[in-house]
């Protein structure tokens, strides 16, 4: 009797062979391989879909990195893309960071982020350790990205919303930037 395992991150990679390149014999040691919970599957095969789709025929993306750090996803990328393609990728990888801002990386339900020690994680109330780390009223779900412009990039502000899967940007004045 033979046991057959499966791996969400290995169907991923199998899926996404084109942003993956995994080896033949073992995809395990694709260089993209996630190292992260299995609560975030869901945005990463969106990420990987969105990436796909914003890619046109002689463009190529290769996944260099996908880990969980400070709490929140890191998805590290290469490829020589159009302007177009680029804003693309870039938008689906910001779009998969800050979904993982408020999903639990151990079984993907709406999440917030936990201090252990010094390890910061994100997770539902089932499968928190720790202390929650506030958020000061009004800057929830809020992040800082990069938007393109005529001259290069300008950093705004913009409020992640779970249910649409989408931003919003947010008035400058309207929240609060400590230096």
């Amino acid at each position: 009797m033979t046991t057959h395992v499966c791996d969400w991150r290995i169907e991923l990679i199998h899926a996404h062979r084109s942003l993956f390149r995994p080896p033949a014999k073992a995809p395990v040691l694709a260089q993209g391989y996630p190292d992260c919970g299995p609560g975030w599957r869901d945005l990463l095969e969106k990420a990987c879909a969105r990436i796909s789709a914003a890619l046109a025929a002689e463009e190529r993306v290769e996944i260099l990195l996908i880990k969980e750090k400070y709490g929140t996803l890191r998805l590290y990328w290469q490829g020589k893309l159009s302007n177009g393609s680029r804003l693309k990728v870039d938008e689906a990888v910001t779009l998969a960071q800050a979904r993982s801002a408020c999903t639990c990386d151990q079984c993907g339900e709406r999440g917030r982020l936990f201090r252990k020690g010094g390890v910061l994680m994100t997770r539902c109330a089932s499968h928190a350790q720790g202390e929650h780390v506030p958020t000061e009223p009004g800057q929830e779900n809020v992040h800082l990205v990069q938007i393109p412009t005529s001259e290069g990039y300008r950093i705004a502000a913009r409020r992640y919303d779970r249910e649409t899967d989408s931003f919003a940007d947010v008035p400058s004045g309207s929240i609060k930037i400590e230096e």
